[in-house]
């Protein structure tokens, strides 16, 4: 790979220190470990899972730091504990979790945020018959969920209908170790113990190719799609361990188009991929680093950027979509990194002189707006993400419009949450009544 640095506007990219007062601070983290990024994130909040019973997470609003309660409100409707949750790509008000306990739950969240526990899913999701470790929404089909079973199948859900569209069992025969869709959700891929990524047809359930051995290390493989350049990104180890990703075209998959070494440490790394920039991060477990890079689907295809370097060692890392960023101060991407008790912003900026809007490094990017159906989906519709603007004296409109559609499959399970919760607290008003007759006292 060359070492040369070609003409680029995100070439001085940098990521500001996260302020102490800018953190999330007394988390009482969950224990359970897995291939898992620990947390997620939406343009409004984030989510992690924390220790106790019933898999309790809690969703915390990006814009309101500081000490977290110790009585934090939490979703709490398993059984076991929580593996993976996900939010809605296009509705920032719904949650998806996987269980230790087999099921995939789906929840409501309350505008503004939680203020009490939630313990009455929207949807429960059942078929798996070990534990769900792994869960990943279709990026352009409405209400389409994929999740991973730790018998090493995939299934794919309506979470709308409530009922299963498909199911991949016979494929692989070793944990699977990460999931990703393609850009148009056409496809997906996983990565296996076996070492060698599948790459599935999403709507027949059938394996299309196989990349055999893709790294030889022995430990865990994550992947990622590039955007619209159709480019799969792994990233694994050595036989060495040492650490190392490469790029590779998925109609020839005889090789890969890159190989990339970066350094000798144990952590596995998380990759993210910006489809607006073409910029990939790298963030490692058990160390404080981020790296960058931009690719591009001509030869070389890597060009390194630069890093973040941290003594803080990271937990997880999740992405914040586009639409949750500073676009007026040129934030150019945030990562939510999870330490061991807390969450840090890492917050990425093009450094511009201008205070004005700059379209050049802000694309038109993902929307609220599915761009079809799962009906529509599963009878062989393709089509890119809609995209907007993002610019804030353009989007407001757009935006406003895009969320009141998507409130309706929210406020309908949500009232019939709240009624089961009015008849939960009836029946204890009524059974207080009770007693209090049966001590002789009036109510």
């Amino acid at each position: 790979m060359s070492s040369f640095v070609r003409s680029s506007k995100f070439r001085h990219v940098f990521c500001d220190p996260p302020r102490v007062d800018a953190q999330f601070t007394n988390l009482r983290l969950s224990t359970v470990t897995g291939e898992q990024n620990y947390i997620k994130a939406n343009p409004k909040y984030f989510a992690v899972a924390l220790s106790g019973g019933g898999g309790p997470i809690t969703v915390i609003n990006l814009d309101k730091p500081g000490r977290m309660l110790t009585d934090q409100p939490v979703i709490s409707g398993h059984s076991a504990a929580v593996l993976d949750f996900e939010f809605n790509p296009f509705n920032d008000q719904i949650i998806a979790t996987g269980s230790e306990d087999t099921t995939v739950k789906v929840w409501g969240i309350p505008e503004g945020g939680l203020t009490a526990n939630i313990t009455t899913p929207l949807v429960d999701l059942t078929g798996h018959s070990r534990k769900v470790t792994l869960l990943r929404f279709h990026p352009t089909a409405e209400n389409v969920l994929a999740s991973v079973g730790g018998e090493n199948t995939v299934k794919l859900w309506d979470i709308q209908k409530g009922v299963e569209i498909n199911s991949l069992s016979s494929a692989h025969d070793q944990l699977i170790q990460d999931i990703v869709w393609d850009y148009t959700g056409t496809e997906y891929a996983t990565s296996c113990k076996d070492k060698n990524i599948r790459i599935i047809d999403a709507r027949s359930a059938a394996v299309s190719s196989t990349i055999e051995q893709a790294h030889e290390g022995a430990k865990s493989m994550k992947l990622t799609y590039a955007g619209t350049t159709g480019k799969l990104i792994s990233v694994g180890f050595t036989r060495q361990s040492q650490r190392q990703f490469k790029i590779w075209d998925p109609r020839n998959t005889a090789k890969e188009l890159e190989k990339v070494d970066i350094d000798q440490a144990a952590g596995v790394i998380m990759p993210f991929y910006d489809a607006d920039t073409n910029l990939l991060y790298l963030a490692g477990k058990g160390d404080g680093n981020v790296r960058y890079y931009e690719i591009s689907s001509e030869a070389p295809h890597v060009y390194p950027l630069s890093d973040f370097r941290s003594s803080v060692s990271a937990k997880g890392m999740a992405w914040v979509p586009k639409r949750g960023l500073d676009v007026m101060a040129c934030e150019s991407a945030r990562l939510m990194k999870l330490t061991t008790n807390s969450v840090e912003p890492l917050s990425f900026f093009v450094p511009r002189k201008s205070d004005s809007f700059q379209d050049d490094i802000y694309p038109d990017t993902a929307s609220y707006t599915a761009a079809h159906t799962a009906d529509e989906w599963l009878a062989g519709s393709d089509k890119p993400p809609v995209l907007m603007s993002l610019n804030p004296a353009l989007r407001g409109s757009a935006v406003a419009a895009s969320v009141s559609e998507k409130k309706v499959f929210v406020a309908a399970k949500t009232a019939a949450q709240l009624q089961i919760e009015l008849d939960q607290a009836n029946a204890r008003i009524k059974d207080l009544e009770a007693r209090l007759a049966a001590a002789g006292l009036e109510a």
